[in-house]
């Protein structure tokens, strides 16, 4: 069982990964980063998982690396530990299901870079966003810079990259990096529900429709369009497609299977 971190699925095919050291900010461990990388891994490989939200227990989200267990480590240690940080981003990013980040607080370094590596995300209005590593003589390294730039522009990114000044729930849905700012304890109840709106849709569907979007943006639009239509054709094909528009015309809501 793993201690770091705290896994759920509040209903069936939608799943909560949850950080789980409340008493340290719920700071990204050696340990954390493992308990994250089997637990990404696992979830990847699961056919019938249709959603993933990521939070944090207690006040805050995910405060960045644990300074801490960091202090006094060799580079070597801090460069095994790495490793284990940029295993844990790739299998988080490898999750085939759209993964929605519910930020409940802070959200620094690391956690801020996490947020970006879901696919959206909604923030409590009292969250806050960082990305302070220039202050301490590194930068983002889970794909932070790559990330930001790529939700607020070049111009927005190097601001924020440059002085590591903190952000706002607010700031952060002006710039791009979430998709709606709520309440503190509607959070979680607004994410559930978005989250079952995507678990009530085609999966097979959903999945092509996060590959399509965040594979094809490096491609010229004529490739991308390719890519596109290869997701279609393969699509209408499916038992899913064919229930799809049996329910349509019958009147009722329609049951997929992922076939």
């Amino acid at each position: 069982m793993p201690e770091t971190i705290l896994l759920t699925e509040p209903r069936a095919g939608v799943a909560v990964v949850a950080f789980n050291r409340p008493e340290a900010a719920n700071a990204l461990s050696t340990q954390m980063g493992e308990e994250l990388l089997e637990a990404w891994t696992g979830l990847g490989a699961r056919d019938d998982l249709r959603c993933v939200i990521l939070t944090g227990q207690g006040r805050h989200f995910q405060a960045g690396a644990d300074l801490k267990e960091r202090n006094g480590m060799t580079d070597e240690t801090w460069a095994l530990q790495h490793r284990v940080f940029e295993a844990m981003v790739r299998a988080q990013l490898s999750v085939p299901a759209p993964i929605i980040a519910a930020v409940n607080g802070a959200a620094m370094g690391g956690g801020c870079e996490m947020t970006l590596a879901c696919d959206f995300a909604y923030a409590a209005e009292t969250a806050r966003f960082g990305l302070p590593e220039v202050g301490l003589g590194i930068m983002p390294g889970l794909g932070g810079t790559q990330l930001l730039r790529r939700c607020a522009g070049e111009r927005r990114a190097i601001e924020i990259l440059t002085t590591g000044r903190p952000f706002t729930a607010a700031q952060a849905l002006e710039y791009g990096v979430v998709n709606g700012v709520t309440a503190p304890d509607a959070l979680m109840e607004t994410v559930l529900g978005v989250a079952a709106e995507i678990a009530a849709k085609a999966p097979l569907s959903v999945r092509a429709l996060k590959h399509v979007v965040r594979e094809a943006h490096s491609l010229d639009l004529a490739a991308a369009m390719e890519m596109e239509l290869s997701a279609y054709n393969r699509l209408f094909k499916t038992a899913d497609r064919r229930e799809g528009v049996a329910s349509f015309n019958e009147k009722r809501t329609p049951v997929f299977k992922g076939e």
